[in-house]
């Protein structure tokens, strides 16, 4: 994934640790995506797909 959108996010890729099974993608301040939130862990190109969309219409 950061190889795939490195050019598009100047300030790079954080992973923040976090306890309770919680598990979001978030881009800025808005979330992508939520485990809780979705119940379940996403699919295979959601989160691509989710943050094309976004960058894209920004």
């Amino acid at each position: 994934m950061l190889h795939d959108f490195q050019d598009r996010l100047p300030d790079g890729v954080h992973i923040v640790p976090s306890s309770g099974g919680v598990f979001e993608i978030s881009l800025g301040d808005e979330v992508v995506f939520s485990k809780k939130k979705a119940g379940r862990f996403p699919e295979n190109s959601e989160i691509d797909e989710a943050l094309e969309q976004r960058l894209d219409a920004a």
